[in-house]
């Protein structure tokens, strides 16, 4: 499914390492994509100037900015994104995060499953390569394992990580999902592969290397707990709505 395809980048108070992610983008990309999308979460830092100042001075025309007026979470910057991505009319919008933490030479494999038309997502997985030699703390590679293995068992899945956050989607698949219902937090991510799940879409990962450094924004000790607490709040309305003890709208067609 060659199309029209937009690179949709999330950005908060990431003014040092945007314009490094936005270089390493292939060249080839930079100029097949319709689209290079920055959306700032109200950054305090100047990323939304950062990227303004980038567009003008590489002159770049298919690159636009976006600014949210006030922080939308990251799920809500998400929304906003995929509503964007539908009202334009594109085929594919994949993620790429602006903190440097996935590596944007990855981002044609990302791509390639949904170009072929063998997927409706696709995401990085980095637990598919050398996670803990990439700077994965110990803790969070033991954490990821014992939530996507829960994950993977209540839904009857067998995907190598559910958490990684370099993402991409068929754009009809997400006009097919009321994804306007997920969460606007972190969990963002897990309420959608539920519904994808749901929805009996194909769901492709690529491995992908990992990075943990000084400047990419990873959650805190605080919010990783609070994030692991709604997952499995998702995966037991997932659960409930399944077996007919609670209506769950995000979960309804």
């Amino acid at each position: 499914m060659a199309g029209k395809i937009v690179i949709f980048i999330p950005t908060y108070n990431a003014a040092k390492t945007l314009p490094g992610v936005l270089d390493r983008i292939p060249a080839g990309l930079r100029r097949r994509a319709k689209e290079i999308l920055v959306v700032d979460n109200a950054s305090p830092d100047g990323t939304y100037m950062t990227a303004v100042r980038y567009k003008e001075e590489r002159k770049m025309r298919n690159m636009n900015v976006i600014r949210n007026e006030r922080n939308l979470g990251y799920g809500g910057s998400q929304k906003r994104a995929y509503e964007y991505a539908l009202g334009r009319g594109y085929d594919i919008i994949v993620m790429l995060h602006g903190d440097a933490q996935y590596a944007p030479e990855k981002v044609p494999l990302i791509l390639r499953p949904l170009e072929r038309g063998e997927a409706d997502m696709v995401f990085g997985s980095r637990m598919s390569g050398d996670p803990l030699g990439g700077g994965m703390p110990l803790w969070r590679y033991l954490g990821n394992r014992i939530i996507t293995a829960a994950e993977n068992l209540v839904l009857g899945l067998k995907l190598s990580e559910f958490h990684s956050g370099f993402r991409a989607f068929s754009c009809k698949a997400l006009g097919r999902i009321p994804f306007r219902r997920c969460a606007d937090d972190y969990h963002f991510d897990t309420d959608i592969l539920i519904q994808f799940r749901l929805a009996g879409m194909r769901i492709a990962e690529e491995p992908i290397p990992t990075h943990y450094g000084k400047e990419s924004r990873s959650p805190s000790v605080a919010q990783t707990v609070l994030y692991t607490i709604n997952v499995f709040l998702s995966l037991l309305e997932y659960l409930m709505h399944r077996w007919g003890i609670k209506r769950v709208g995000k979960f309804e067609f």
